[in-house]
């Protein structure tokens, strides 16, 4: 009798302490949020449509950077920081941030993600220097004026981003993260469907890949209310092109979140749009539905049973080289293209920037060292790269990984598209616009990509399978 109630004790003992356990567990994740107001206060030139002919006028929506810190149960912190912006011109702005955010918060490349919702209703950023230059008292495609205007936002920017990191971190409090998948569907390939652009036509069946899928990473703070939604959707960012600043569509899906959620932060990242649309476009009306849309697909996720995700963070992140298909032009040909006259203004701009590098001794760049992040929060995977990604490398990606991985484009850099190998050998306007633009990148670009993410998900201890592919 005594060793049956011994018996009894330690089973209950057990169950106490499994069940107090599980429930410390949930508690061992901690974050901290941070918004900043990043709108324009003066008119400037607007980014993302080269038929722009003058400054911005006036404000749609405000326009918003807003970070996300996590930190495990063993202390290990990494940010998440999105603006409604159209991107980081290259690796200009981005190694600036991330070399004082190393230096005042000590976080690493691999613990920093700097993603842009890539609409094309925003300021213009500041490139590297070598990307200006004189001709006939113009700055490349800016006036001195204009190209002043933009490197006072873009400075004032960086101390934004980095300020509001330290918020963020210093914010921290317990919370339970979860994530899951929604879907939502007014992104369209737009290279099979571009010439749809009636109510009519685009009720038909559409070609062309794409993923509809709306990832959620839901952040609840120990009282059960929300603190942070984290969501993603594959889409360019250009149902506008009127001279107002707004976020677009990812700009009214956060605004109507964060109605919803009184008091919660709503966070967009962009995902591998580089090929897709929203359909039909070019009305503010349409630019509220998709954002609505959106954000009642993140409200379906967050109202329903999600996979909570353990206190466990694993941070990857590495550089690959990307080489073209072709040499570099010679300055011969670089004033060959100037001189042409069916060449786009700024294509132009583009040959006279890599002419001045010739004339100034430099030579051409042969690759590009390409960013590549893996992420693993809990059991979350999440695979995070530079440039405008098209959809394919999405479908890949989850073939490998999984339905549930969440796969972020424009993040850290953006130095033009990144086309799969089909998308390459279809040509095309995404097929054309690498960093050398006389030149499309090499053949092997999407192996390069995929292996890179593999050999990273491979140090975070991610798992996949190659078998079906």
């Amino acid at each position: 009798m005594k060793k049956l109630i011994l018996l009894l004790f330690i089973i209950l003992f057990i169950l106490t302490y499994a069940s107090s356990n599980m429930e410390l567990n949930a508690q061992e994740w901690k974050a901290g949020v941070a918004s900043v107001n990043i709108t324009p206060e003066a008119p400037m030139w607007m980014a993302g449509y080269a038929s722009r002919d003058h400054e911005s006028e006036g404000v749609l929506v405000d326009l918003w950077a807003k970070a996300l810190a996590l930190e495990d149960a063993k202390g290990k912190q990494a940010v998440v920081i999105t603006a409604d912006l159209i991107g980081y011109r290259g690796s200009y702005m981005t190694d600036r941030i991330k070399k004082r955010l190393r230096k005042k918060y000590r976080l690493t490349d691999a613990e920093v993600i700097l993603n842009c919702s890539h609409t094309h209703s925003g300021p213009e950023l500041m490139k590297s220097p070598e990307e200006y230059f004189d001709d006939e008292g113009q700055t490349g495609m800016h006036s001195p004026e204009q190209r002043e205007k933009i490197r006072r936002y873009s400075e004032k920017l960086e101390d934004q981003i980095v300020e509001l990191v330290g918020k963020a971190l210093s914010s921290s409090e317990s919370v339970r993260i979860f994530s899951g998948n929604g879907v939502t569907r007014f992104a369209v390939n737009r290279r099979v469907n571009r010439s749809k652009t009636t109510v009519s036509e685009l009720t038909k069946k559409l070609e062309g890949h794409v993923d509809h899928s709306v990832p959620v990473i839901k952040v609840e703070k120990s009282s059960g209310e929300l603190l942070a939604v984290l969501f993603g959707y594959a889409c360019h960012g250009t149902t506008l092109s009127i001279y107002k600043f707004s976020g677009d569509y990812p700009g009214f899906a956060q605004i109507e979140l964060e109605k919803t959620f009184p008091g919660v932060t709503a966070m967009f990242f962009q995902g591998c749009g580089g090929d897709q649309n929203p359909l039909p476009r070019r009305k503010i009306g349409y630019a509220r539905q998709y954002g609505k849309e959106l954000a009642a697909a993140v409200e379906a996720v967050v109202s329903e049973p999600m996979r909570e995700l353990s206190s466990n963070l694993s941070t990857a992140y590495s550089k690959v080289n990307l080489e073209f298909a072709n040499p570099t032009p010679t300055q011969n040909e670089l004033m060959r293209i100037i001189k042409e006259d069916t060449i786009p203004g700024y294509l132009i701009y583009q040959a006279k920037v890599l002419l001045n590098k010739l004339k100034r001794g430099e030579t051409l760049m042969t690759s590009y060292p390409y960013p590549v992040q893996f992420w693993k929060i809990g059991e979350q995977n999440m695979v995070i790269m530079g440039g405008e990604v098209v959809i394919d490398y999405a479908i890949k990606l989850k073939q490998i990984f999984g339905d549930d991985l969440f796969v972020m484009g424009y993040a850290n850099e953006m130095m033009g598209y990144i086309p799969s190998t089909k998308v390459l050998s279809e040509g095309g306007y995404e097929a054309t616009r690498s960093p050398v633009f006389t030149t499309p990148w090499a053949p092997t670009i999407e192996m390069k990509i995929i292996l890179e993410v593999i050999k990273l998900a491979q140090k975070v201890g991610a798992e996949y399978s190659l078998s079906q592919n």
